[in-house]
C-alpha cells in the first residue's frame, strides 16, 4: 500500500491584516534623548590666551509624545508626533594656567517639539516590517534663559534663543501585534539656527553660533 505524505508549509498567521489600508491612526511615543551642540567657535579664537578650547558634552533626556499617522498611499504615511521632552547638555571651557582647570556650564531644556514627517514603509513581512523617515521640526524651548540678567562676573548664564528649526532623518522597524503596533525608531534632528545670544560675557565671546543636535530612540504604540 502506497501512502502519500505532503507537508505544507504553515503560514503565520497575521495580526491586524486591514491595518496599513486603514486612513488614520493614533498612539503616543516614549523616546530617550541623547542632546548636543555642533559648536562654532569665533575666527580668531587664538586671542583668549587662556582659553584652550570648548566642548560640548551631551547627556540622555526623555520625550512624551502623541502620535498622528496619515496614509498617503500604499507606500507612504504623514506623521505629526507633537511631544514634550526634557534635556540637558554642558559646554566645557578648558583653560590653562599654572594647571589646566575646566568651567561647565550646565544647560537645562524643556522642549516643546512640533515634528512633520514623510514616511516610507517598506512591503509589510508576515507581522514585520521597516521604513525611513524625514522631515522637518519645530522646537520652542521652555526654559530658555533669554531673558536673565547674570551681574556676577564667572557665573553668567550662556543665554539661548527660545524658537529653533531642525531637519530630520530617521529609520525603524514596526511589529504588528494582536492588539496594536510597535514601532522602534532612531531619528537624528540638526538645527538650523544659530541659538546663541551674544551678550559679550567670558562664556558667549570665544563662540560664533550654537546648533542643535538630537539623537533620539523611540518606542511608538499606535492602535
Amino acid at each position: 500500500m502506497q501512502i502519500n505524505i505532503s507537508n505544507a508549509q504553515k503560514q503565520a498567521v497575521l495580526n491586524l491584516p486591514k491595518y496599513d489600508v486603514e486612513r488614520l491612526h493614533f498612539g503616543f511615543s516614549l523616546g530617550i534623548n541623547s542632546t548636543d551642540f555642533i559648536i562654532h567657535p569665533i575666527k580668531d579664537f587664538y586671542k583668549f590666551d587662556s582659553l584652550k578650547t570648548i566642548e560640548s558634552e551631551s547627556q540622555l533626556g526623555f520625550n512624551l509624545g502623541i502620535v498622528s499617522d496619515l496614509r498617503l498611499n500604499k507606500y507612504f504615511n504623514l506623521r505629526f508626533i507633537p511631544d514634550i521632552s526634557f534635556a540637558q547638555r554642558n559646554l566645557n571651557y578648558y583653560f590653562s594656567g599654572t594647571e589646566v582647570f575646566t568651567r561647565i556650564k550646565k544647560i537645562e531644556s524643556t522642549f516643546l517639539n512640533f515634528p512633520i514627517n514623510i514616511k516610507l514603509r517598506s512591503e509589510r513581512i508576515n507581522n514585520a516590517g521597516a521604513y525611513m523617515l524625514a522631515g522637518g521640526k519645530y522646537t520652542l524651548d521652555l526654559a530658555s534663559q533669554k531673558g536673565i540678567k547674570s551681574e556676577i562676573p564667572g557665573q553668567e548664564a550662556i543665554k539661548l534663543k527660545k524658537h529653533d528649526f531642525s531637519y530630520e532623518l530617521g529609520a525603524g522597524i514596526q511589529f504588528y501585534l494582536p492588539y496594536f503596533k510597535l514601532a522602534i525608531e532612531t531619528k537624528l534632528s540638526v538645527g538650523i539656527r544659530n541659538l546663541l545670544i551674544k551678550d559679550n560675557t567670558l562664556f558667549s565671546r570665544p563662540i560664533d553660533g550654537l546648533n542643535s543636535k538630537v539623537f533620539l530612540i523611540a518606542f511608538m504604540f499606535e492602535g
